[in-house]
């Protein structure tokens, strides 16, 4: 692991920034594009949008090991100038599958991006919204009136959608949360856990009175009248941990966290 080349990102925050310049003369940092790894400096936002620019160059992705200068840090590990080499030698690979979401406006444009996290529709004015939610081109909810309905990763169970009442699913579980936001018809409809090859499409009904929006991670399309989501196998994503911060049984505890 130490012969890889390796680049050095991090956020502009100042405790990011700070300690990316107490390891700027550790190693001989190559640029992000020539780069085999990447030390990623931040909090989960920021380990998002690297994991999320790699995606976007198109070139094959490389592992990526985060460590914590933000608030919660769920995807990175703790903070320490010394010893890594030896970390880095040490960790242990988690794999991460991207959802692919295709967007289609009410103007009729497409617009494809990925997501780490979820796939999340949200309503954008005062008017609740209202969903016809298919699986593999099958209709299963004629209608749901609700604030939104995300599609969620394992790996981004714990975030938004734990936070709308979605279960929390084991890394590598081949599963995904599909969980309504605020739901108020039909209103024992709490969502559903759906194996991972599915197919979901989502058609907004009256958009023009109603209009909705579709967020993929931090990306946002406006007034879109169709979402359909599936998973991106071919661009799986590699996060790299120490041994003592195991990202499947962090998302295990989750579920005992007070």
């Amino acid at each position: 692991m130490s012969e890889q080349r390796r680049a050095l990102v991090a956020s502009p925050t100042p405790p990011a920034q700070a300690a990316a310049r107490e390891l700027a003369d550790t190693h001989d940092w190559v640029p992000v594009e020539d780069a085999e790894l990447i030390v990623a400096l931040g909090g989960d936002g920021f380990m998002l949008q690297t994991l999320h620019a790699m995606l976007e160059r198109r070139k094959p992705v490389v592992p990526v090991f985060g460590m914590n200068l933000g608030t919660v840090g769920f995807l990175m590990n703790e903070w320490r100038r010394h010893d890594l080499n030896d970390r880095l030698a040490r960790t242990k690979t988690f794999k991460v599958v991207p959802l692919a979401m295709t967007a289609q406006t009410v103007d009729g444009e497409i617009v494809t991006l990925p997501a780490i996290n979820e796939v999340s529709l949200l309503r954008e004015t005062r008017q609740t919204a209202k969903l016809e939610v298919t699986l593999n081109d099958r209709i299963v909810l004629p209608e749901l009136a609700c604030d939104g309905i995300l599609v969620a990763t394992p790996a981004g169970s714990t975030a938004y959608n734990f936070s709308a009442q979605g279960p929390i699913l084991p890394l590598g579980s081949a599963m995904l949360a599909l969980t309504p936001i605020s739901p108020f018809r039909p209103r024992r409809w709490r969502g559903a856990i759906l194996p991972d090859k599915a197919r979901i499409g989502i058609r907004v009904l009256d958009p023009g009175k109603r209009p909705v929006s579709a967020v993929a991670d931090q990306r946002e399309v406006r007034d879109v009248a169709r979402v359909d989501i599936v998973i991106d196998r071919a661009r799986e994503l590699t996060l790299l941990f120490d041994p003592e911060h195991a990202l499947d049984d962090r998302i295990t505890m989750e579920q005992f966290a007070a």
